[in-house]
């Protein structure tokens, strides 16, 4: 069987509180980890979308409407349904780790990095399809 679920790769998460939400897989682990013995990946999403923006807001606004909620989570891959769009991770893939995440505060660290990094991405126009929510 081929690996599909690699570092970059975008996903849907199918169960739990973020049922429904985009996540790019930072680091997938495909025998398990000693904690988590099952194949999951870590992954970066957006819990709350960036709004639409028309020329005529005033820029306070537009800066209050592109913003981007992320979390930074751990998968089981039973959970993730990967898709044919890939995003480039290099930018905050040293500040999500398997320690960050056991440590509130370095998750909020991550967080706060990973923000920037999908804001960045958001404003320069790459990967529309990544930061429009998801109709089903």
């Amino acid at each position: 069987m081929a690996k599909f679920i690699k570092s970059g790769k975008v996903a849907i998460v199918v169960r739990g509180r973020f049922a429904g939400k985009k996540v790019v897989i930072v680091k997938p682990h495909d025998e398990g980890t000693k904690t988590h013995p099952f194949p999951h990946a870590i992954v970066v999403g957006i819990e709350r979308n960036p709004l639409k923006v028309t020329k005529n807001l005033g820029a306070k606004k537009t800066a209050k409407r592109t913003k981007v909620k992320p979390f930074v989570k751990l998968v089981n891959y039973n959970h993730l349904m990967p898709t044919r769009y890939s995003l480039d991770v290099e930018s905050f893939k040293s500040a999500v780790t398997s320690e960050a995440l056991e440590e509130p505060s370095q998750r909020e660290e991550a967080k706060k990095v990973v923000k920037k990094a999908l804001e960045e991405k958001h404003q320069a126009g790459k990967n529309k399809w990544f930061f429009q929510k998801l109709h089903f």
